[in-house]
């Protein structure tokens, strides 16, 4: 099988993975993982990324998964990190996540983007609750969100708080969507350029940072992936960070063995940025789940990124080497692939996963990241 036709063959899996994640609640995170069977705010929203652009075979369930995480919402505005009412387990709502109110800002944009703004209109008080709950979250009154460790997509590992570049990147692209131009250009200043708060290393975007002391500043010396392309993706990055970013990621190899490595490198047990709870996921071992195991949902946003500065050639590789990634273990679309060894897990049927490839796929074809 040649190139475009693994391309094309991953497109079509792709959306027999949504196929299989799709519920009368929305998007389940995955169609073959028992525990991932819950409507989850990133993970619905990331495969409605794509999932809208396969006409309207699935606007009912990107529907259904808005309509889930609204009506799940807390008092205080916050969305859901998982709305989990329709498995065998105990029914619950788990919250105590940034990045969830964040995707389902997005997603509600990307709905009125793909297809109408009645969701808009219908959960308008829904969103400025959410707006208002992540304002309350700028402790540092500056315009930048903080955050606790292990409180977004990167859950159990690593250690990560106060300001970070995730958090940021999708926060300015929802100060961009909400018209609020101003603010999202106070924003990008600070992060590219203050010296105090600012993010930018010079290389990459730190993956976070929070006070300064005399002698000792809290910040991370690790790459970030999704955060730093997520950065370029959104526009926080401008061309020529963008392409320092790019240029990391080549030199440094984050691609291997397939788009992108979660983070660079990998932390080790001894090392300053390593914490005991680590001991109790899979990432207590280097390159494996979030401690450096490659997640193939980053390498279509990296796809995006590639796009967004006019590396076509390199957009076109690196999707090629998302879909050999995607076809482990027989298309198992898996959640993540060994840094090092290029093993896939064996839980899979990742809906963010064949989502995001779809949008990249898409976007390769117009050479447009196709993203409003």
């Amino acid at each position: 099988m040649d190139k475009m036709d693994l391309k094309k063959e991953c497109y079509k899996k792709a959306i027999e993975v949504l196929e299989k994640c799709a519920t009368s609640h929305g998007f389940y995170a995955s169609g073959g993982i028992d525990g991932y069977d819950a409507v989850w705010s990133r993970d619905s929203m990331i495969a409605s990324l794509g999932a809208s652009l396969v006409g309207k075979k699935f606007k009912k369930t990107f529907a259904e998964s808005i309509t889930t995480l609204s009506e799940g919402q807390s008092k205080n505005g916050q969305i859901p990190n998982c709305v989990d009412k329709w498995s065998n387990r105990k029914s619950h709502i788990d919250f105590k996540t940034i990045d969830s109110s964040l995707w389902y800002l997005i997603g509600n944009y990307v709905y009125k983007h793909r297809f109408d703004g009645v969701l808009l209109k219908k959960y308008k008080k829904n969103i400025e609750k959410t707006i208002k709950w992540l304002e309350a979250q700028d402790s540092g009154e500056i315009g930048l969100l903080t955050q606790l460790p292990t409180s977004d997509w990167q859950d159990a590992f690593p250690h990560k708080y106060g300001y970070t570049i995730n958090t940021q990147a999708l926060w300015y692209y929802v100060l961009i969507l909400e018209k609020r131009t101003n603010e999202a250009d106070a924003l990008k200043k600070i992060v590219n350029e203050d010296k105090d708060d600012g993010l930018w290393n010079g290389s990459f975007y730190a993956p976070y940072r929070w006070k300064n002391h005399r002698t000792y500043k809290e910040i991370g010396e690790w790459f970030d992936s999704l955060g730093n392309v997520l950065a370029i993706v959104f526009g926080l990055a401008d061309r020529e960070r963008a392409n320092k970013i790019l240029d990391y990621i080549k030199k440094e190899k984050v691609d291997k063995p397939y788009p992108l490595k979660a983070i660079f490198p990998a932390i080790k047990r001894g090392e300053k940025e390593w914490q005991d709870y680590f001991e109790d996921c899979d990432a207590r071992e280097p390159y494996s789940y979030l401690n450096g195991g490659v997640w193939t949902y980053i390498g279509s946003f990296y796809v995006l990124a590639l796009i967004k500065t006019g590396r076509i050639e390199d957009a076109e590789r690196a999707l090629f080497e998302v879909a050999k990634g995607n076809k482990l273990r027989d298309w198992n679309f898996s959640e993540w692939v060994h840094g090092k060894s290029g093993e896939a897990s064996v839980g899979g049927i990742q809906a963010w996963n064949a989502g995001a490839y779809i949008l990249a796929y898409e976007s390769l074809k117009r050479e447009k990241v196709l993203l409003p």
